[in-house]
This record gives structure tokens, C-alpha cells and sequence, in this order.
């Protein structure tokens, strides 16, 4: 049966109706159950070693285009509903995108099970179904609002396993149910996404907002990822979370090996566990627990096997990040685990003296990251430079214990995704220019670099950025509802939101630029500055970003004075589905962390290959990107890392003093309270920004304002002279195969998981 018949079949089968009679509902529907029947023909992925990716978060996005491409039935499928006046394009709208993630950890969890699968690992992810995800983020009287964000429908990419496994807590038991999403390999076999969800779970428990009762652990536990942890009751539930998904975990790799008959006491031979950032820490211990417990093994047994299984993947350089969590806490709600996480601290104080590598703390904190690292036999970070910071100072008392444990895996992005879906008319370019091979081998993008002094190639990859800004502005009229001017500058920072990330930055700069397009002072070009980001609800600072930049868009976009030159939108509810049509209409990519704070980004990665121009910091991959390109192919500014960590070390920034001793400065943060700003905004929360950023502005954002403002302004220069950008577009794509995450899964299996 061919596709076209195929898909008839089921529209036939489901609707009694042709192609095209069905409606773009009816035909979502029909596709995706094709894709299932499709995929069930591809091979599962098998081998006697397999890798559990076990995260708090993956950020799948949309999966109907991405995995009708990974299938190679894309084109055939779009020319087969065009051929019945059906557009492929409008039936992807219809998709929810699944709200299984926040930010960067859980879009690489889910770039890294694409690949896993393209190279023919075998390997799944383990994870927890969401029903309402992060939230739904919401604009009204310029703050954001938290919605539950429902996504799950009939029907859907989950399947129900059937699979149950009870969990017992302190006081509690629980039965959780599998559910299952196929990961398909591009031109590859089929892994799997094992999504836990609890069988009790009641979506009624939510009733305004996000609100919810956090002690009914019974019924809320897969209702939201990281509920608000303000307050105890909130940390409790994430220990709770946390140990849901790895004792399901547990269990579900332990029933697996068990089928295949392999033996436990030898299972770093036959499954590697990579902890995907500290949330899932709990697994060494339960996987002890379970061993000594119910499988017969001493504790010595069970300790060197474990300890021979779990890796782990360090995300962050913020103290803060590194989950602790009270004792009192963890008796609580898992008091089984206690005596076994109280038994893997007196080992380690038997063996070193030193405090700071301690499990338990002299306050009875337990610290998640030293039990990764002293009970796994892998630490990595995720860019170079990244790494470094952990062994020099961060991690520097394991490094010293541990050496051989510590390597860099540099973050990749999969360019199934970020290139073939979502720029498909590059891709085309692309594979008419030097041929196709980029797409199993990005390395082949360098041949690109052979055509840049080739005017028809430098002019098509122009008017390929054109022409995704013209599609980018029509959306944001769709969805915003702000007229977007497709020959300005597009400036982009879409990231999670945190002061470390620096928005505040950013806002600072367009306050700068209109006080002086107000002055008389016009840019050469207009400029559009974009932004997309969530901030977590119990995080104050954040939320007045926010509302700093939604005041801003509101004042500029409506002074006739600066709206020809300028527009600031803040687009609502921030995703992968936004990112995917942000991140082709891009000029001027904002990778503007302070430098020792960012671990890596894939953002910027993203934005590189879809042939955007890095402006940020000597921060996270950022060095590498520049390494790749060179001086004269991305915007560098600000202080290095090793100054800011100093700066730390000494305690000796001060905010206040580049406040006083620059007029630029000054002028910029004052605005924040000024009668024009407080006129549109709330005096409490500008109030408060302006404050932190005078008397604290932990991330010294006004250390490096004035060479931002600097490098920045240059780089809007040189978007005049568009032979040369048009160059530097060129460079940064075909520099991008280094940031594939096929690279990056190569690189974990030959040097941590090792599977055939």
C-alpha cells in the first residue's frame, strides 16, 4: 500500500471520507495515527548495552513534522495533501505542543533522544507526563499571568503501556502509569520516551491559575513540573516529584534487564544511567535501596554496581542550582532512602576530611550533586569553557578527588528540528548547493565556506532571512497584534528568564536608544527588538523584568516619535512552536549571560545555524562558537570570566559606582522610575527592579552595559554594509556542524555509556 492509499485507508477507515473531504481536524488525526503505523514498521532499536536518559524535562515540541521527516515521508505527504487542496502547513497548527519542559535542560533532553536514535543507540528517555506542563504565561496590565496549559487530547502521541509499578512514600502509597512516545530516528530505528504519570492524578485539584493543593500528593504529583517551591509545602512535593520519577524509573530498568535475562550484578555491562542535571539523584539510592533490599545484594554489592552505572550531567555554575535538601525533608517523604543516603555520607567521611565534599552537611542539608559524584563514575559539563569553571573552582574539591570522573561534552542541537522542520527553505538551499550530506554528516556544512565570494549563493541566503522575517512579522501581527517593519534589524533574546540570562541588559540598551532617537539621535535603519521568555512564578526580579519590557514595548511602540525606528514586542507563551519561527527570522542573536554563569546554551547554536550573528559574552559555547567563526564573525563584549569570578571572590562590585560615574548609565536606569515610565507601568515592581540593580545587581549587569551599548551599536553599523553581513551569515552557517547533537551523543557513547 503506498502513502496516498495508506492515508485514505485511515481517513476512511476513521471518517468514512476521502483525503480531501476531511476536514484539517480530521486530518491531524489521520496523519498521526499514520505516523504511529509507520513507525511501528521502523526496527525498534536494539543491543546488549542501552543508555536511560533520565530527566526532569524534555521539551519534545510539536512531533508531527519533525517525525515525518525523521520517517522521509515529508515531501511525499505534503505533495499528497496538496494534490487534495490540504495544506500540511495548517494541519501542524492544529498540534498542542506538549508542555513537558521549561528552558534548555529539557530542549537538549530531547535533541539528545533524536539522536540517540538517528546514530542507532539504543536508549530511552525516562521522564514524567505533565498534564499542564510549566504553565501557560499570559500578558494582562503588563504582568504576567500563569495559566494551566492543557495539552493532552484525543487523540495524541502518548500510548498507555499498561505498565503500573507502585511507589511507597513515608506515609503513602501511589500507582503510576506508563505511557509511552516513540522517538524515531532520521532514517533510523525507534527508541522510546517513557513518561510516568500518576493513576490517581486529579486535573480538578487545579482551580484558579496555577493554584493548587501542594499536601494532596496523592492526586497532584504529575499535575505541573516544578511547582512552586516557596514554601515548604512546595519543596516537600518536589522530593516527592523527584522520587516518583526514579523509583518508576528504577523499577522499569530493572524489570527490562530482567526480560532479557541479564544479570544484575553486572548491570553497568548492560544499562548506563546518565542523570540529567541533580533532580534525578535519587536514583542511585533507590537503585541500592531495591538491590539490598529486594535482589539479595550486600551493600558493598550494590554500591560498586551502581556506582559502575550512574553518570551524571552537571547544568549549571549557580550554587543556587545545586539541589540541598533538609534531611528533615527527605524523612519525610522517603525515610526507605534515609538510612542508605546516611550510609554513602559516613563512607565518604570515612575516606576524606574535607567539609566541602561532604553528602550531609554539619546543618543536616543533603547535597544532590555529591552524591552524583561521589556514587557515579562520570561528571560532565557542557561547553568548555563550562567544564573548566567546575574543575577550577565550582567542582574543584571533587576534581581534585576525582579527576579521571570529569569530561566535557559540548551541548549540540538536533538539526532535524532546528534546520530541515523549521527553515526548510535553507535546507533546500542548502542540499541544492552542497548537496545533502549535512543532514546525517553537519560537518559537510564547511563546504559552504567554498561559496562565500559567490554573489547568487551570498544573495539567496539574504533573501531566505527576508523572506522568514516576513513570515515571522505576520505571525506576531496574528498572535501580538504589533505591525513589524521586515527591512529593520531583527534583534532576538528568547530564553528562559533570569537575571543571570540579563533582559535587564537588554532593556537597558533600548531605553538608551530611545532617549535617543527621542534626542534627535535616528538609527541608519530601523530596529526590532524581540523578546520571548517565562519567568518562574515565585521569582520576584524576574516577573519585573517582565513587566519592565512590557511597559517599554507599550511606551515605544506607541510614541510616533520613535515607532518608525523602533519596535520592542515581548511575545506571550514562549515555546518551541515560537522559537521554531523566531530563530529563522533572526539578524542579531542575544547571548548576553555574565560570563562564568551561562553553562553553555543551545540557543545561540540555533540561532548560528539559521545563519543569525552572535552578539554576547566569552560565556558557556559561546567561546566556541567564536573559536569557530573567528573575531570577524561574531560581536564579543564584556567582562571574561575569570574577572567576574574574582569580583565574586572579593566582593568588591558595587552597582552604585558605575551608576554614578557614567551619565549613560544613569540616564538608562533612572528611566525605570521615571514619571513616564511609572505613568504606564507599576510603581511597586519598577521600583523594586530599579533598586536591585542600584544597591545589589547580583549578575553586574552595569559592569558591562557601556560596552554592550558600544559593541551593539557597531554591530548595527555593520549591518549596512550587507555584502559583509551577508558574508558573515554565510560563515556562521557553515560553522554550525560542530554544534549538531549527533557530535555531542558520539561523544557521551565513546566516552561514558560505551554501547555497541
Amino acid at each position: 500500500m503506498n502513502l496516498e492509499q495508506h492515508l485514505n485507508e485511515i481517513t476512511g477507515r476513521t471518517y468514512g471520507k476521502s483525503i480531501s473531504a476531511c476536514t484539517h481536524v480530521q486530518l491531524y488525526s489521520s496523519i498521526l495515527q499514520l505516523v504511529k503505523e509507520q513507525s511501528k514498521h521502523a526496527p525498534a532499536i536494539t543491543g546488549q548495552k542501552k543508555v536511560y536518559y533520565i530527566s526532569m524535562e524534555f521539551l519534545i515540541g510539536k512531533l508531527l513534522s519533525n517525525n515525518l521527516i525523521n520517517l522521509g515521508i515529508y515531501e511525499e505527504l505534503n505533495q499528497i495533501l496538496a494534490n487534495n487542496g490540504k495544506s500540511l502547513a495548517e494541519i501542524e497548527n492544529i498540534e498542542p505542543e506538549p508542555s513537558l519542559g521549561n528552558g534548555g535542560l529539557g530542549r537538549l533532553a530531547a535533541c539528545f533522544l533524536d539522536s540517540i536514535a538517528t546514530l542507532g543507540l539504543p536508549g530511552d528517555g525516562i521522564g514524567l507526563n505533565y498534564h499542564f506542563g510549566l504553565f501557560k504565561q499570559v500578558f494582562k496590565d503588563h504582568l504576567q499571568r500563569a495559566e494551566r496549559n492543557e495539552w493532552i487530547e484525543k487523540p495524541c502521541w502518548l500510548e498507555n503501556t499498561g505498565t503500573r509499578f507502585e511507589v511507597c512514600f513515608g506515609d503513602k502509597k501511589v500507582t503510576s502509569v506508563l505511557y509511552d512516545i516513540d522517538v524515531i530516528g532520521y532514517e533510523n530505528g525507534v527508541n522510546k520516551l517513557h513518561l510516568f504519570d500518576l493513576e490517581s492524578v486529579d486535573e480538578s485539584l487545579v482551580k484558579k491559575g496555577i493554584n493548587f493543593d501542594k499536601t494532596a500528593v496523592d492526586k497532584n504529583l504529575t499535575l505541573f513540573l516544578y511547582p512552586d517551591d516557596s514554601d515548604e509545602a512546595g519543596n516537600l512535593l518536589r522530593i516527592y516529584q523527584e522520587y516518583f520519577m526514579v523509583c518508576n524509573g528504577a523499577q522499569l530498568i530493572l524489570k527490562e534487564m530482567k526480560a532479557k535475562g541479564q544479570d544484575l550484578h553486572r548491570m553497568n555491562e548492560f544499562a548506563a544511567i546518565q542523570i540529567n542535571d541533580t533532580h534525578p539523584t535519587l536514583v542511585i539510592p533507590e537503585l541500592i535501596r531495591i538491590l539490598t533490599k529486594q535482589e539479595g545484594f550486600t551493600m558493598d554489592e550494590a554500591i560498586d554496581v551502581v556506582s559502575k552505572t550512574c553518570a551524571y550531567t552537571n547544568h549549571t555554575i549557580l550554587a543556587e542550582a545545586l539541589e540541598k535538601w533538609p534531611l528533615a525533608y527527605l524523612e519525610e517523604v522517603v525515610p526507605q532512602l534515609v538510612p542508605i543516603i546516611k550510609e554513602l555520607d559516613q563512607r565518604v567521611k570515612a575516606k576524606y576530611k574535607d567539609a566541602k565534599v561532604q553528602i550531609i552537611d554539619k546543618n543536616k542539608t543533603v547535597h544532590m550533586a555529591h552524591i552524583d559524584i561521589h556514587y557515579g563514575y562520570s561528571v560532565n559539563g557542557v561547553a568548555a569553557i563550562h567544564t573548566e569553571i567546575l574543575k577550577d573552582t565550582e567542582l574543584n574539591h571533587f576534581y581534585k578527588l576525582y579527576p579521571e570522573k570529569f569530561n566535557n561534552k559540548t551541548n549540540g542541537i538536533t538539526f532535524r528540528r532546528w534546520l530541515l522542520s523549521c527553515n526548510r527553505e535553507l535546507a533546500a538551499f542548502l542540499t541544492e548547493t552542497i548537496g545533502d550530506g549535512y543532514k546525517k554528516n553537519a560537518d559537510e556544512l564547511e563546504k559552504l565556506l567554498e561559496k562565500k565570494d559567490d554573489q547568487a549563493v551570498l544573495d539567496k541566503l539574504a533573501q531566505i532571512k527576508h523572506e522568514k522575517k516576513v513570515e515571522l512579522a505576520a505571525y506576531i501581527k496574528e498572535n501580538e497584534g504589533v505591525e513589524l517593519n521586515v527591512d529593520s534589524i531583527f534583534d532576538i533574546q528568547i530564553k528562559r528568564l533570569h537575571e543571570y540570562k540579563r533582559q535587564q541588559m537588554n532593556a537597558l540598551y533600548i531605553i538608551h536608544k530611545y532617549l535617543e532617537i527621542k534626542g534627535g539621535k535616528k538609527p541608519v535603519r530601523p530596529l526590532t527588538f524581540l523578546f520571548g521568555a517565562k519567568a518562574a512564578p515565585a521569582y520576584v526580579i524576574a516577573q519585573d523584568i517582565i513587566h519592565l519590557l512590557l511597559v517599554l514595548s507599550e511606551i515605544v511602540n506607541n510614541d510616533p516619535d520613535v515607532s518608525p525606528y523602533m519596535k520592542v514586542v515581548m511575545v506571550e507563551n514562549y515555546n518551541v512552536t515560537y522559537a521554531e519561527k523566531l530563530i529563522p527570522a533572526c539578524d542579531i542573536s542575544e547571548q548576553i549571560s555574565l560570563a562564568s554563569k551561562e553553562a553553555s546554551g543551545t540557543g545561540n547554536m540555533k540561532f548560528m545555524l539559521n545563519g543569525a550573528v552572535t552578539l554576547g559574552t566569552s560565556d558557556g559555547a559561546n567561546v566556541e562558537i567564536h573559536e569557530l567563526v573567528g573575531d570577524d564573525n561574531i560581536y564579543i563584549f564584556g567582562e571574561k570570566s575569570d574577572t567576574v569570578i574574582k569580583h565574586y571572590e572579593k566582593a568588591d562590585y558595587v552597582s552604585k559606582d558605575y551608576y554614578d560615574k557614567s551619565p549613560v548609565i544613569k540616564e538608562a536606569v533612572d528611566f525605570i522610575v521615571s514619571k513616564q515610565a511609572l505613568a504606564v507601568g507599576h510603581k511597586e515592581n519598577l521600583e523594586r527592579l530599579y533598586k536591585e540593580l542600584l544597591n545589589k545587581d547580583w549578575f553586574m549587569t552595569l559592569l558591562d552595559l557601556e560596552d554592550y551599548i558600544k559593541t551593539k551599536d557597531q554591530a548595527f553599523a555593520d549591518y549596512e554594509d550587507q555584502q559583509k553581513w551577508k558574508k558573515m551569515m554565510l560563515v556562521n552557517i557553515a560553522k554550525a556542524g560542530f554544534f549538531s547533537s549527533d557530535r555531542t551523543i558520539a561523544e557521551y557513547n565513546r566516552d561514558i555509556w560505551k554501547l555497541q
